[in-house]
C-alpha cells in the first residue's frame, strides 16, 4: 500500500507581547538585582570599607549590612582582626595571605652581609595586623608588599651592625627587639596602617661551603667556654676557703695578743700592788714571798729534798717512807 503524506497542520498566530509586558518584566529583573546588591556581610575576622562611586565612604563592622544598589556603593573587606604575617627566606605550604611568601628568589631573599663582612643565611617572619583599613586601602599603593620591603631593609641593617657570632648566637633576641623597632617606626612614617607586632629569627646559618669550618670554630669556642667555667668553679671553691682559712687565723691571733696583753697588763698589776706592800714593809714582804714561792715550788720536787748545811739533825723530820708506796 502506497505511503501518503499527512496533511499539513495550520500555522498558528500567537499574539505579540505588549510593550507593558516587557516594561513590567525589566522593571522586575532591575528590582530584583536592587534588592540582592543593597546589602553585604562583612565576616568577624574583618572590617568593611564602603566606597560610594569610588570614593571612601566609611567603616563598617562585622554583621549584616545595607547599602546603596547598582554599583552606587561598593565594598572592601579589609582583614583587621587577624594576625597576618610575612615570611622571609622560606615559605609555608598552604598559607593564604598572599603577600606572605615575595616574589624573589628565597636563597638571595636571606643572603646576608654581617658587619665583619662575613656572610649569613637568615630566615625570619614579621607577624603585624592592619590597624587602619582606609590608610590601607587609600594611602599607600600596595601596602603589603611595602611592608615586605622595609622589613627586609630593617633586618639587613641590623645584621650588617653586627658580627656573624652575634647573629647566629648570643645576639638574636637583640636583633629581634631592634629590627621590629625600625619596622614600626618606618610603617608608621610611610601610613601604612599596619602595626608590626613581632620579629621572629627562624634559621640563622653560615653559607653551606663554610658551615664545617664554622663548626670546628664554634666547638672551640664552646671548648674555651667550658675551660673557663671550670676554672671559675675552682677558683670559687678555693679562694673563699683560704680567704675564711685566713680569717680564721687573723681571728686567733687577735685573740691571742688580746689574752697576752690582759695578762700582761694583770701580771703589771700585780707587781705594782706587791711593790707598794714591800715598800711599806720590806722584810715582811721579803719573808712571804721566799715562802708563797718554796709552797708552791716543793711539792714539785718530789723526793728530792734540799736542806740547809747548818742543820745538825734531820732524821726525826725526815719521812722516809711516803703513804703511797713510792720512793
Amino acid at each position: 500500500m502506497p505511503y501518503k503524506q499527512p496533511p499539513a497542520l495550520p500555522p498558528i498566530n500567537l499574539p505579540a507581547p505588549s510593550a507593558s509586558l516587557v516594561a513590567f518584566a525589566i522593571a522586575g529583573l532591575f528590582a530584583l538585582i536592587a534588592i540582592f546588591t543593597s546589602f553585604y556581610t562583612v565576616p568577624t575576622d574583618s572590617e568593611g570599607v564602603t566606597l560610594r562611586f569610588g570614593k571612601y565612604n566609611g567603616t563598617t563592622e562585622p554583621g549584616l549590612h545595607f547599602k546603596l544598589p547598582l554599583g552606587i556603593d561598593s565594598v572592601e573587606l579589609v582583614q583587621t582582626r587577624r594576625q597576618l604575617k610575612l615570611e622571609f627566606g622560606f615559605y609555608t605550604p598552604g598559607y593564604t595571605n598572599p603577600e606572605q611568601v615575595g616574589r624573589e628568589d628565597l636563597d638571595e631573599q636571606k643572603a646576608m652581609v654581617t658587619g665583619d663582612l662575613n656572610a649569613a643565611l637568615v630566615e625570619w617572619v614579621v607577624q603585624y595586623r592592619i590597624e587602619d583599613p582606609r590608610q590601607f586601602l587609600f594611602d599607600v599603593s600596595n601596602p603589603g608588599q611595602t611592608l615586605r620591603d622595609i622589613s627586609e631593609a630593617a633586618m639587613r641593617e641590623v645584621i650588617g651592625d653586627r658580627t656573624v657570632d652575634e647573629v647566629i648566637t648570643i645576639g638574636r633576641q637583640e636583633i629581634e627587639v631592634n629590627a621590629l623597632t625600625k619596622m614600626q617606626a618606618l610603617a608608621q612614617h610611610y601610613q601604612l596602617g599596619i602595626r608590626v607586632d613581632q620579629v621572629q629569627l627562624k634559621n640563622v646559618n653560615p653559607p653551606q661551603q663554610v658551615v664545617s669550618s664554622f663548626n670546628e670554630v664554634n666547638k672551640a669556642q664552646q671548648d674555651r667556654e667550658n675551660m673557663i667555667n671550670i676554672a671559675s668553679g675552682e677558683y670559687n671553691k678555693v679562694i673563699p676557703k683560704a680567704r675564711g682559712e685566713a680569717d680564721q687565723q687573723i681571728r686567733s691571733a687577735e685573740g691571742y695578743q688580746f689574752k697576752r696583753v690582759n695578762e700582761a697588763e694583770g701580771d703589771v698589776s700585780a707587781f705594782r700592788a706587791m711593790l707598794e706592800q714591800y715598800t711599806k714593809s720590806p722584810e715582811i714582804t721579803r719573808t712571804r714571798i721566799y715562802f708563797e714561792t718554796m709552797a708552791e715550788v716543793v711539792p714539785q720536787m718530789g723526793s728530792k729534798i734540799i736542806v740547809d748545811e747548818s742543820l745538825k739533825q734531820m732524821l726525826p723530820l725526815l719521812q722516809l717512807k711516803p703513804e703511797d708506796g713510792r720512793r
